[in-house]
């Protein structure tokens, strides 16, 4: 199914976009990056191995030497660097914008005295990829989290001057102490006070000991479609129970894969905060914002969730307002022998919208582009 579809349901098959279409979950490795990743001997890195080509391989756990090598990462293919290829994709799939970003493990692997300006160098070049592309690319920046706290701050405010930016991505560790840590405190006042989204992505799941000794048998299945939910949920509770939202009332965060199981458990984390002693004695249960209020006032969700099912939590979580279309590119390519046909990726996701939405055209349309358009004001 095309993505136009969902919008303009007669329209005959073409390969430029028809419709207004904003994908804001898609992923790029700039040359510079690339070059990193192929200069690296240990994760993350792109090793050349002689009997199954390049491969990535961005976790400590896909590079263990019992794994064959066809198995260690993912082949990475021109899709993940060549900018050329995302607008093929892109005009594949009839998708007008996309918001791009550095896809993970970002700069978190990179020693303190040299990220600050690798993250220059990223953004800009990623900045100067947008400008190639008049009104059909635009991005998030990418933070040098491994950084002192003032070089971060440094790098928020010069995202400001790029035309192109418009929020950034950070990944659940923050400064290396999670999103709860109070050091983040002064980045999270300057991504507030310039009016800059998080998009929260995740990258370093659960413990290889909670999928069980089997994991190996069933390749990457247990890590993406529980360990990365569970660690965004995970990551987001904390900021919750910190009182991030509470401190920071106009910060706003976009979260990835549907916000993994937050809005499913929203109700249960919600109970277990206001039955919990500890907390009522501390004195952290009143006068706190519950989750719901934070859900609906500080989270944006992607849809990037593959089914109806999953997108009916999301939209009773935060609204359908609040709710933007992706598809992961990159990542999730077809299988070998498959290549030219549509990406699972988009036309799963197309289909959960237009199921979800079938009574509601309108919302459907708002949630494929116009809701990004508006959210990250890409007209401005």
């Amino acid at each position: 199914m095309d993505i136009s579809d969902l919008v303009n349901p007669t329209k005959d098959a073409q390969s430029t976009p028809s419709s207004d279409t904003v994908d804001i979950h898609t992923h790029i490795y700039p040359p510079s990056y690339m070059n990193l990743l192929r200069s690296r001997d240990t994760v993350p890195m792109v090793h050349d191995f002689p009997d199954s080509g390049p491969r990535l391989i961005i976790l400590p756990s896909e590079n263990k030497p019992s794994i064959p090598s066809i198995s260690r990462g993912r082949p990475i293919s021109p899709d993940f660097y060549d900018i050329k290829q995302k607008i093929a994709f892109m005009d594949k799939h009839n998708i007008n914008t996309s918001v791009i970003s550095l896809a993970n493990p970002w700069l978190d692997s990179l020693p303190s005295r040299e990220v600050a300006e690798m993250a220059r160098t990223v953004n800009d070049e990623i900045d100067q990829m947008c400008g190639e592309y008049p009104g059909r690319l635009y991005a998030f920046g990418t933070l040098p989290m491994a950084a002192p706290v003032g070089q971060v701050v440094l790098e928020v405010h010069r995202l400001r001057s790029l035309k192109h930016i418009k929020g950034v991505i950070m990944g659940t560790s923050g400064l290396g102490n999670g999103l709860d840590d109070e050091e983040m405190d002064t980045i999270y006042k300057a991504l507030e006070g310039t009016d800059q989204l998080i998009f929260l992505h995740p990258h370093y799941g659960l413990p290889d000991t909670v999928f069980g000794p089997r994991a190996s048998e069933y390749g990457h299945v247990l890590p993406l479609a529980l360990g990365f939910p569970l660690e965004t949920t995970i990551a987001v509770t904390r900021m919750i129970l910190s009182g991030v939202f509470d401190r920071f009332p106009r910060l706003q965060v976009l979260l990835a894969h549907s916000g993994g199981t937050l809005p499913f458990l929203a109700g249960r984390i919600e109970s277990c905060i206001v039955h919990d002693g500890h907390l009522v004695r501390e004195g952290k249960v009143k006068d706190r914002r519950k989750i719901w209020d934070i859900l609906k006032s500080n989270i944006y969700l992607d849809a990037v969730i593959y089914s109806d099912v999953g997108l009916q939590s999301a939209v009773a979580a935060s609204g359908a307002d609040r709710l933007m279309f992706g598809t992961d590119h990159p990542f999730f390519p077809p299988l070998e022998g498959e290549e030219d046909q549509d990406w699972p990726s988009v036309s799963l996701n197309s289909k959960a919208v237009k199921d979800f939405f079938q009574k509601d055209p309108e919302a459907a349309a708002m949630v494929v582009g116009g809701n990004a358009r508006r959210i990250l004001r890409l007209n401005d």
